[in-house]
């Protein structure tokens, strides 16, 4: 079977659709992207360095794009449910694992952004 090639354009527009389809499709990824959104506007307030903009943008790149995945692996664990006729419980750890893989960004995510933000916050008082 012969690979169909496509454009870097093309490459670049199946990439922003997927991106969109899953923040149409999945909750939690439209409540990281807020959460993305509420860190944003704090870092802009408080004037954080460039520095610990880096790390945000890159926690956040990194939680955003382990949801996605997450999605992804859910996706084909229920395309294999359905293909191999298996049950829900079948493919659990897979989905466990994946789901734990997200938790564990999100719970780094939430103590480096307190080691970020907290001396903003003290200082206001």
């Amino acid at each position: 079977m012969k690979k169909e090639k496509h454009s870097l354009f093309s490459s670049f527009g199946f990439a922003f659709s997927g991106i969109y389809q899953a923040i149409k499709k999945e909750r939690n990824l439209k409540i990281h992207l807020l959460v993305a959104i509420l860190v944003s506007i704090a870092g802009f307030f408080f004037k954080i360095s460039r520095f610990e903009w880096l790390i945000i943008i890159l926690i956040i790149s990194l939680v955003l794009s382990a949801e996605i995945f997450n999605s992804a692996i859910e996706g084909l664990c229920n395309l294999l449910k359905e293909k191999l006729n298996l049950g829900y419980s079948e493919t659990t750890l897979i989905r466990n694992f994946s789901a734990g893989a997200v938790l564990i960004l999100a719970i780094s995510s939430v103590i480096l952004g307190f080691i970020i933000f907290l001396p903003y916050l003290l200082s206001l008082q």
